[in-house]
């Protein structure tokens, strides 16, 4: 397959039952999921849902957002800082605690989301790399590449997957 735009890799073709992240649009879509979803931290379970929102955007692989009430008491504080998104608008940060270990900033909501973007509120995201674990309908994710990404990479999807070096013009 081709690059369908300049400067791009070509895109992977998805086998059955993948999605390819270059058909994602921009801007990103959500999507609700009853897939369940557990996050490890500390070796222990720290979130555990089947109510969880993908947030699809081209190039990236999906990003889980889990409802605050799914994460265990204490596992989230809110620390400073903040970063704007262009079309889901400001985000806060969150520590991430579980069994003894802290993670600084390793999570993340928006409070009062853009329009179109609403299922967020009351939700989180967190930074796969920076847990233990997370897992997809019992797969364990791979997180996307770069620090500024919090892509969740199962065998769902396929790329190229921006965050890669080389990747940040995508």
């Amino acid at each position: 397959m081709t690059p369908r735009w300049p400067g791009h890799p070509a895109p992977i073709t998805p086998g059955p039952g993948q999605e390819s992240v270059w058909d994602y649009p921009r801007p990103p879509r959500l999507e609700p999921t009853d897939e369940r979803i557990v996050v490890r931290l500390g070796g222990q379970v720290i979130a555990d849902t089947t109510n969880a929102v993908r947030v699809l955007e081209t190039s990236h692989p999906p990003v889980y957002y889990l409802p605050v009430e799914d994460f265990v008491d204490g596992a989230l504080t809110p620390t400073s800082g903040t970063s704007m998104c262009e079309f889901k608008g400001r985000a806060k940060y969150d520590d991430v605690h579980g069994g003894g270990v802290t993670v600084p900033r390793a999570a993340w909501y928006y409070p009062t989301p853009e329009p179109g973007y609403g299922e967020l509120v009351g939700r989180v995201a967190v930074y796969p790399s920076r847990m233990d674990s997370c897992e997809v309908a019992g797969e364990r994710v791979q997180s996307q590449a770069g620090d500024f990404y919090g892509g969740w990479i199962t065998a769902k999807v396929v790329g190229p997957f921006k965050g890669e070096p080389g990747t940040l013009g995508w």
